[in-house]
């Protein structure tokens, strides 16, 4: 690894019986193939430093055994099979009980302080705390579908992990989490867990499994190296909204909206000016056109509806389309009620309209979500809503969570609860001539805090 985390073993975790899965396949849709190029996303959770009699490691990798048991997806491995009568490929999980990849690191000159510094500065050494080296979903043929690094500190523990996005979206992963959290904690098997419920296959319209192109499957080829200095690089910030930043956003994008039907929502005022604020510096012509795109759950949204946490990849990206004169010009209000608008208008047509649409045209797999990005382009994903903070694996909850290294474009935000209840963290990755202006930008500043 180098730098200050020292690796010291890399061992491989199987379910402690992988004969109850009961499914040896599961079958990937359009909305998991979508993602088939795309990094592998990363969380990290920071802890206190546990006392020390609480025996880490051989606490944590009996119960990460016990928690693949229920969540035997995560254990299996991404098979890809050719059709040779057709020129193409084809996807599926392979429930096979190959197991996940468990890395064990130390830090020792490493504190909770460095970490969580002032002005929420993402340190250049915080890449190491975790497990991924570039994975791409398609790498889930040979490389394992879940990951995770502890990290010993001086004064602290970070545990982290990758997983792949075609598996498992937040929603799934953090039950997963929530899970070992609680096995590890209090001791107990898998037999105290409910039994996991797939998603299953719900688009009536899409015969699986679908072929893809082999030429959409290859590697996308490498992006040119960024030492040059006229490639401008990107920086991490977390940005702290506190309950009343909320919720005085919230009452001023409801306020200019007025008369409307649709109330705006804490988040879709938050996002509103997060959106706002970094197209304002993006140097893009007022004509010019800025994507809003937001990861939205499909769960409550197709008919019939999925079970609300059913296990799998149910997530798709829509997106919300302004030019920056619109945006700047019509304020907080008319930006948030565009997202209210684009998030509510995700219906069960067009759920499948965009699955058939997609296996009919497979195409731009290998352009990843970074070149699908531009200067003008804000992508939200995670949730304030996922509980990150109730995770206390047996010597005390987090205090903190960070998002990895992996499709690290500009304007990309990735959002989180705060630790004090009813705030808000975002950590931002931007271009750092972004930043730096957004920074000194009073009208962003007003509603925010850096500290955290």
């Amino acid at each position: 690894m180098g730098g200050p985390v020292v690796l010291i073993s890399s061992t491989t975790v199987q379910p402690g019986n992988s004969g109850q899965s009961g499914r040896s396949k599961i079958h990937l849709t359009p909305f998991d193939l979508s993602l088939l190029q795309i990094d592998y996303p990363q969380r990290g959770l920071l802890f206190p430093k546990p006392d020390q009699d609480f025996h880490l490691i051989p606490r944590l990798k009996p119960s990460l055994s016990a928690a693949l048991e229920i969540f035997f997806p995560f254990a299996g491995r991404l098979a890809k099979v050719e059709n040779l009568e057709d020129n193409t490929v084809s996807f599926h999980i392979d429930c096979d009980g190959s197991g996940a990849r468990f890395l064990h690191a130390e830090a020792k000159s490493l504190s909770v302080s460095d970490i969580l510094q002032p002005h929420g500065v993402v340190p250049d050494f915080a890449n190491q705390l975790f497990p991924a080296d570039g994975f791409k979903n398609c790498d889930g043929v040979t490389e394992p579908l879940l990951a995770v690094q502890v990290t010993e500190m001086k004064d602290g523990v970070f545990l982290s992990y990758c997983y792949n996005h075609m598996v498992a979206d937040g929603v799934s992963m953090w039950r997963f989490l929530h899970a070992w959290s609680m096995i590890c904690s209090s001791g107990s098997s898998s037999s105290h867990h409910q039994p996991l419920v797939l998603k299953g296959w719900f688009l009536d319209g899409v015969n699986y499994p679908i072929h893809i192109p082999v030429s959409e499957t290859e590697s996308p080829p490498q992006p040119p190296t960024r030492v040059l200095p006229s490639v401008p690089v990107t920086e991490d910030r977390v940005f702290h909204f506190t309950k009343k930043n909320i919720s005085d956003l919230k009452a001023k994008a409801n306020s200019e909206v007025g008369s409307s039907d649709m109330t705006i929502s804490s988040l879709q005022a938050v996002s509103a000016h997060m959106w706002r604020s970094i197209i304002r510096h993006s140097g893009l012509a007022a004509e010019g056109e800025t994507h809003f795109k937001v990861v939205v759950d499909l769960r409550q949204r197709v008919d019939p509806p999925l079970e609300k946490d059913c296990f799998g990849n149910m997530v798709y990206i829509t997106t919300a389309i302004a030019t920056v004169e619109e945006l700047l010009g019509r304020g907080l209000g008319w930006a948030a009620l565009q997202i209210s608008k684009l998030v509510s208008s995700q219906t069960n047509e067009n759920c499948k309209a965009f699955a058939e649409d997609w296996v009919r045209n497979v195409k731009d797999l290998k352009t990843g979500v970074g070149s699908r990005m531009s200067g003008g382009t804000v992508l939200v994903s995670s949730s304030p809503r996922f509980d990150v903070f109730r995770n206390d694996f047996g010597w005390g909850k987090p205090i903190a969570v960070r998002a990895g290294p992996g499709n690290n474009i500009s304007g990309k935000l990735v959002l989180f609860p705060g630790i004090d209840e009813g705030s808000f963290d975002i950590q931002a990755t931007l271009w750092c001539d972004v930043l730096v202006n957004l920074l000194a930008d009073v009208e962003f500043l007003e509603h925010v805090t850096t500290t955290v």
